[in-house]
């Protein structure tokens, strides 16, 4: 036996080729790695007085080498990880401030929701069991224009960053309206995001056409460029069935002058596809590749039906395709072919999606449903293991993203953006293997502790930066409201 687990990464499934395999190679009672990457102390005083200490009856790492620490701990001094080894060792060198016992604790990168729609929380089950477009034209659109202002994505995004908080989710991309709001409600709860100027062809809550939308993007990019480490301002256009070619190729134009990613729905549903090929005689990917769209970092939500030339054009653009297996399967849109997509070297990371069409922002049930769907696609109980489906909810996720280099897995140098679960649910017990448990079994009540930057969020379930009372109190009256216009207009 070998001394370190290895974990299966997202480039490569063939890892656990069967049940046997994946236990003698994953479970907690092979000896793990006692000490990683402790990075050495340039003298006694410095070393010693660090800010926190993170510890955990197991340290899943999610890094290079897949490496789980038995009782191991993370040592976060001004927001960075500078040491991860045993509790011991740890303990030994030195002396924190502040400090998070291990006692039924998994220690592990936060997630990473690639695609979500934060502020939509506040339209959690107002239009359910429809399809995508006869959702999206006659009940989604018509609500934001009459509803979505300021203080609805104000309220709307701070329950968000409750609800991701409360899950273990450190890292987000959103794509709504009134982006300098997100950005303020992000900036307050502490998490890390992409935050979206939403470009669309049609008058939405706060602009009136596609060439409004993009000159309140440019400042919005302008104004928060640089000015937060934790938010990345960047553009979303919505799809090219909200835009024209021209439209979509000026706001790549200006997300490259910006130096920023876009984000946007690609190959989402057989609508799309079909309306892609009848506007422009392509398919949505061959379509963006045609115009140079794809000619600068690209985040891809859904990407449910790409031909196998455009997952070969996926790979060589290095878009980061973000999967929604919630989304996609209540609204009907398809089974995405995942596990060709990573075979290919496609980035795939999870998302959400809104909570209107999910309806949570639950990233350990998309783990588990991403996994599920691919194993009935594929007839094949071997594909998506527990392993590939962690990696593209940390590390995977933060390459799909482009922060690979930051957050996603807990190594010296990244930020400290870590979570505790909690392992005191009957659910754990027994525990053969950490890994199956964190994506087979485990959900978002069982994060217990929450640091973003090496700021602590959220502390054995205690909030530590929401109000979740006043955000509570204000979602639940302004649904309130919400409900009763519906239903004078529905009169």
């Amino acid at each position: 036996m070998t001394n370190t687990h290895r974990l299966l990464n997202a480039v490569h499934p063939a890892f656990c080729s069967s049940v046997l395999a994946l236990f003698v190679a994953c479970s907690p009672a092979t000896p793990p790695a006692t000490s990683v990457a402790i990075s050495p102390p340039v003298d006694d005083a410095s070393a010693d007085a660090i800010d926190l200490i993170i510890a955990g009856e197991y340290v899943v790492t999610m890094d290079g080498d897949g490496s789980v620490i038995r009782d191991g701990a993370v040592a976060v001094d001004d927001g960075l990880i500078i040491a991860i080894g045993s509790a011991d060792e740890i303990n030994a060198r030195f002396r924190a401030t502040g400090n998070l016992e291990g006692n039924n604790r998994i220690v592990m990168p936060g997630l990473i929701n690639g695609h979500s729609h934060a502020a939509m929380t506040l339209l959690r089950g107002v239009a359910d069991d429809l399809a995508l477009m006869d959702w999206l034209n006659n009940y989604i659109f018509p609500a934001e224009v009459e509803f979505v202002d300021a203080e609805f994505v104000r309220i709307g995004t701070e329950l968000a960053c409750w609800e991701m908080i409360r899950g273990g989710t450190t890292t987000f991309v959103d794509m709504y309206y009134y982006p300098d709001v997100v950005a303020q409600v992000v900036e307050q709860c502490g998490l890390r995001a992409f935050v979206s100027a939403t470009v669309i062809d049609q008058r939405s809550p706060d602009a009136e056409s596609a060439a409004d939308s993009l000159v309140k993007g440019k400042v919005f990019v302008d104004n928060w460029k640089g000015r937060n480490s934790r938010i990345m301002p960047i553009y979303g256009p919505h799809a090219d069935y909200t835009l024209n070619a021209e439209q979509l190729a000026a706001t790549r134009a200006a997300a490259n002058e910006a130096g920023v990613p876009i984000s946007i729905h690609m190959s989402e549903s057989p609508f799309e596809l079909e309306y892609s090929k009848q506007a422009y005689g392509k398919t949505t990917i061959d379509l963006f590749e045609s115009i140079g769209f794809l000619d600068g970092p690209t985040i891809g939500a859904h990407v449910v039906w790409p031909t196998e030339d455009e997952i070969r054009i996926l790979a060589e653009r290095k878009v980061g395709v973000i999967h929604n297996p919630t989304s996609n399967m209540k609204i009907a849109s398809g089974i995405s072919p995942v596990t060709d997509m990573l075979a290919a070297g496609v980035l795939v990371g999870l998302g959400t999606d809104g909570a209107a069409s999910n309806n949570d922002l639950d990233m350990w049930e998309e783990m588990r449903l991403a996994s599920f769907l691919q194993k009935v696609d594929k007839m094949n109980p071997e594909v998506m293991p527990a392993s590939t489906v962690l990696g593209m909810a940390t590390s995977g996720g933060a390459e799909a993203v482009g922060l690979r280099d930051r957050v996603g897995a807990l190594e010296v140098g990244m930020r400290a953006d870590i979570i505790q679960v909690s392992f005191d649910d009957v659910h754990f017990v027994p525990t053969y293997d950490v890994i199956s448990h964190l994506v087979y079994v485990a959900d978002e009540q069982d994060v217990a502790s929450v640091t973003v930057d090496g700021r602590l969020l959220m502390r054995d379930g205690e909030f530590l930066t929401i109000d979740t009372e006043r955000v509570r109190r204000e979602a639940t009256d302004l649904a309130a409201r919400i409900q009763s216009a519906l239903a004078e207009r529905n009169r």
